[in-house]
């Protein structure tokens, strides 16, 4: 099983979305038994929060799949329980290696490097522009999804 991890400032907007994208992009190719996804974030702000109503709006009306959600913080622990560690900005790459010292396996990067553009998305949470993330985010997933299908011999994906 391949694991994914989507990772942002506070888990309520950008990581969750990206969760949640990519859980239906899972079920609707029917890869539920050979990949999965979660989110957590790199400050303790909105530790047990729930997703962002205006994150929440964007993917109801994208018909995107919400599970209940509460945030989670990313520890150290967490790297070697993930095969790809995606953030959505610098800042967030940044902050994964202060919590866990290096990224030895090379398994940190950037969302958009999977689209081709490699920039970062900037948080809605502050800009108030969540269709706009939603599609940096949604192309982003698609393009980690077909790229995981391509490594399929060696995760037998």
């Amino acid at each position: 099983m391949f694991r994914v991890c989507f990772v942002c400032y506070g888990n309520i907007c950008r990581s969750p979305m990206a969760e949640f994208i990519f859980k239906d992009l899972i079920f609707l190719n029917n890869k539920r038994y050979k990949m999965s996804c979660t989110s957590r974030a790199t400050s303790f702000e909105e530790i047990g929060n729930d997703i962002d109503p205006e994150a929440k709006k964007v993917l109801d009306k994208n018909k995107i799949n919400i599970e209940k959600h509460k945030a989670k913080v990313f520890k150290k622990e967490d790297y070697k329980e993930f095969d790809l560690i995606i953030v959505m900005e610098n800042k967030n790459l940044n902050d994964i290696i202060n919590i866990i010292g290096e990224d030895s396996e090379n398994k940190i990067h950037k969302l958009r490097e999977f689209s081709g553009d490699n920039i970062d998305i900037e948080d809605p949470w502050y800009t108030g522009r969540f269709e706009y993330v939603y599609s940096l985010i949604y192309e982003g997933c698609l393009g980690l999804f077909n790229y995981i299908l391509k490594l399929g011999d060696t995760y037998e994906v």
